[in-house]
């Protein structure tokens, strides 16, 4: 970076909230220890648990460390910064924390693509399910999740890196998120605003439409099962469609819709929903009905 870089980034979080700071505190404090709670307890399960060790708890076990891992790379300074009415940290940490946070959901955004196919696979297939879903391409998967992710986001970042930032030093937003960054600098930004545009159709873009084509198949297999178990099947893949949906549709929102049309409000509030919404909810839709998670609960301990 310059020499002639601004050393500090002010961060104004939530401005106005005046006294209901400390009730928006409490709430975003409970939020926090719920999701980090419920996260590390399908973990557990999943280790614990020989009946969960297959491919679909493999995969939400990755899910969870990921909701975990964005949850804490964002929330704590949030907390700080609804107390303190605003925050700072150093430039550095600024694209740092932007690097986790994008390589985060960058892998989550693959791996729910995974375990769209994978259920594809489950129910359309099931036959060839263990056949097809071996160990090794599970791993393979997960590996190809995290792997990509870590290159694109690190490409993305260097660029940050690059830029300079001489004038203003203030973000109206509670994290360090691409845009915003961008807005601060005085370079030509060109470049990443075109590579962010690319790098959003493998990771957001596609993944979605492949979420979207599977479950597809995955309703049209399940209307022709026998009633009582299309009741129930129906009612958990629509549960997992409409978190699943509004996920991509927030990323969507945020990085594929031109940024002239986007409030800052209404940033913030998409942004919420991906940073703060669904890691606290993903837990609980993918094990809420789910039988296997609900016996390994009752026998853990034992």
């Amino acid at each position: 970076m310059e020499k002639n870089n601004v050393t500090t980034i002010l961060l104004l979080g939530f401005p106005g909230l005046h006294c209901f700071r400390i009730v928006f505190f409490l709430f975003l404090l409970t939020i926090y220890l719920t999701t980090i709670c419920g996260n590390l307890l399908v973990i557990t399960l999943v280790s614990y648990s020989k009946n969960l060790h297959c491919p679909m708890y493999f995969f939400l076990t990755q899910l969870t460390t990921l909701d975990i891992m964005v949850t804490s790379d964002i929330v704590p300074n949030m907390l700080h910064m609804v107390l303190s009415n605003g925050s700072s940290m150093s430039l550095s940490d600024c694209l740092i924390q932007f690097f986790f946070f994008a390589s985060s959901e960058s892998s989550e955004c693959l791996l729910l693509t995974v375990m769209s196919y994978d259920r594809y696979l489950a129910i359309c297939h099931p036959l060839h399910y263990h056949s097809i879903m071996s160990r090794m391409l599970c791993f393979i998967f997960g590996v190809i999740a995290w792997l990509f992710s870590f290159v694109i986001t690190s490409v993305q970042t260097t660029n940050l890196f690059h830029l300079e930032f001489p004038g203003s030093n203030v973000i109206d937003h509670f994290f360090c998120e691409l845009d915003p960054i961008i807005q601060l600098s005085t370079s030509d930004t060109s470049y990443i605003e075109t590579l962010k545009i690319y790098l959003c159709l493998p990771v957001i873009l596609c993944p979605f439409l492949i979420v979207v084509v599977s479950y597809g198949y995955i309703v049209h297999a399940i209307l022709r099962m026998q009633t009582i178990t299309r009741h129930k099947a129906f009612t958990t893949c629509s549960s997992h469609l409409t978190v699943v949906s509004i996920f991509f549709g927030t990323l969507i929102c945020i990085y594929l819709v031109p940024i002239n049309g986007k409030s800052i409000g209404v940033r913030k509030l998409f942004s919420l929903t991906y940073t703060v919404v669904t890691p606290l909810i993903n837990p609980i839709i993918y094990c809420l009905r789910n039988k296997d998670i609900k016996k390994a609960i009752m026998t853990f301990g034992r």
